[in-house]
């Protein structure tokens, strides 16, 4: 049996009486990083000291078929470095190949700062979509987020503190300034932080430097009328970001319900100075 535990995202007191329990009776751990693992286990007082096999993101496709065998005979307990393994983490490979090969899957349950950011943002909860981390390369980024623009759930993002401020200046540039946000840094740490308020704001914050794991949450595209002197600037805006004049029509019509054709030919217009 393979068994996901989720592990503390920060706090060492959010680790699961089921979660001790497990790192207490496990005789094989796959883990993001081993020394990780040695490390919660040496701060949650456990003296048990189990195999410990690595699983990442650059062997865990190739780790998952031998794994799998060994979680016929043995309890396999599977961790990341934190929060639930196969959400941004490895794992995904190793469940998939297990569900696959009738290996059972079971779960036990933690934190996650997904749901943890979604839940402190104040924005709205009843429908959201995770995204994880944007693409690091500027025409990527924007390509993503002109196709998120107009969904109307709450969308999660992951970023690291060196991107972070790139990243908020990216979603202002394709969402709006005005679109309301908040950056979770450091959840259940010591430092923890939460700041709301709009995109425009927020990259302007974070301009000056940000520093610890972050997580960005942002409320999806409302109900806003554009005229369409803003929506021929939000067309011609995602065009030079990198999207196709086509495609950033596109969007921008599905957005603000103009025409399609009529954004296109207008964007064509400005962009040849007609």
């Amino acid at each position: 049996m393979i068994i996901l535990a989720a592990t503390p995202i920060g706090n060492l007191g959010d680790a699961s009486t089921r979660l001790r329990e497990a790192l207490g009776t496990a005789t094989v751990i796959a883990s993001e990083d081993t020394r990780v693992t040695q490390r919660l286990l040496a701060a949650l007082g456990i003296d048990n000291r189990p195999r410990l096999i690595a699983l990442h993101e650059h062997n865990e496709r190739q780790k998952a078929a031998e794994l799998v065998e060994l979680a016929r005979d043995d309890d396999l307990l599977v961790l990341s470095d934190a929060g639930m393994p196969t959400v941004s983490d490895p794992g995904f490979p190793l469940v998939a190949a297990a569900a696959a090969a009738g290996v059972v899957v079971t779960v036990i349950p933690g934190p996650s700062a997904v749901v943890t950011a979604l839940a402190v943002s104040g924005l709205p909860t009843d429908r959201f979509a995770f995204e994880g981390f944007l693409p690091r390369k500027a025409g990527e980024r924007g390509r993503r987020l002109a196709e998120l623009a107009g969904d109307r759930r709450t969308l999660v993002f992951f970023e690291g503190p060196s991107r972070v401020a790139a990243s908020l200046e990216a979603l202002a540039e394709a969402f709006g300034a005005d679109r309301p946000a908040a950056v979770c840094r450091e959840l259940t740490k010591l430092h923890e932080e939460v700041r709301r308020g709009p995109l425009g704001e927020l990259a302007a914050w974070a301009a000056d430097g940000v520093r610890g794991e972050i997580v960005i949450v942002v409320g999806g595209a409302g109900d806003v009328v554009v005229d369409a002197d803003a929506a021929l600037e939000r067309v011609l805006g995602l065009a030079a970001s990198g999207t196709r004049l086509k495609d950033a029509a596109s969007l921008v019509a599905a957005e603000t319900g103009l025409g399609k054709r009529e954004l296109y030919e207008a964007a064509l217009a400005s962009r040849d100075g007609r």
